[in-house]
């Protein structure tokens, strides 16, 4: 039995098992976690690799309910680690329970980000994010400021982890093969447990400032600043100039601005 890839579940199997073996060896098992949740796993490509690393306990969760099936034969002693759901709508916690686990895959191009944004709402019990998306994607989340690529996805993922780009795929490794280049990258949780603002604020000042990001921030930001001036070194700034602590500081002036 062989599972077809699906257009409308973005679905592009990895046929290329030295490019499986080399996604799954980025893992490091950040602060010592071994529970692992695979997202998409189609017919286990890359699975059998990170099944190969030593106590792990490995989860399955697809949307696709012939992978399912296929991933049931394939791996029989799974049982019920094998979860046929969407994982954008799951509540995590009825799989993984309260305790850390890292989350790996070959994301489907069509929903990573929103895999990401789902990421950061469980941040503090995901330790680790491992993932291969459309290379474009992937390089906007680990750029640095000061960069046209830099943007809300890679403020609000640096916020909270710390993201290294590991390395390019090419289309051919794939059946069907996509249109564009992967990357695949590394999210590692940093120290920050928590912002020192008000999150949603920061979440608004973030995407309002980069809405207009040909913009400085004195008129790019104005609807949320009451007419105030900006801290000086703000002024003249564009939004992809300013780091994640920028960001914070911004944010704790305009918080202010509403207590006054």
């Amino acid at each position: 039995m062989n599972v077809k890839p699906k257009k409308h579940l973005g679905q592009h199997f990895l046929k290329d098992l030295e490019t499986c073996e080399k996604i799954a060896n980025q893992v490091t098992f950040h602060r010592g976690c071994r529970r692992v949740l695979e997202v998409g796993p189609g017919m286990g490509a890359l699975t059998d690799f990170l099944k190969s690393h030593d106590g792990i306990e490995l989860f399955l969760v697809d949307i696709d309910a012939e992978s399912i099936e296929y991933l049931h034969r394939k791996y029989p002693l799974m049982g019920d680690r094998i979860i046929y759901a969407d994982f954008l709508r799951q509540d995590l916690t009825e799989i993984m329970g309260q305790e850390p686990f890292i989350v790996a895959g070959n994301f489907p191009y069509n929903i990573s980000s929103q895999i990401l944004f789902k990421c950061l709402e469980h941040r503090n019990q995901i330790p680790e994010i491992m993932g291969m998306f459309q290379r474009e994607v992937a390089v906007r989340i680990a750029e640095k400021p000061g960069t046209k690529e830099y943007g809300i996805l890679s403020v609000f993922m640096q916020a909270f982890y710390d993201i290294e780009y590991c390395f390019t795929v090419d289309e051919h490794v794939f059946v069907p093969p996509p249109k564009v280049k992967s990357g695949v990258i590394r999210c590692i949780r940093n120290e920050r447990e928590s912002l020192p603002c008000d999150e949603k604020l920061f979440m608004r000042v973030v995407k309002t400032a980069f809405q207009q990001r040909r913009k400085t921030l004195r008129n790019s930001i104005k609807s949320l600043t009451q007419d105030a001036q900006l801290p000086e070194k703000f002024v003249t700034q564009r939004p992809e100039r300013l780091s994640v602590d920028d960001f914070i500081e911004l944010t704790l002036f305009i918080e202010a601005l509403g207590s006054k």
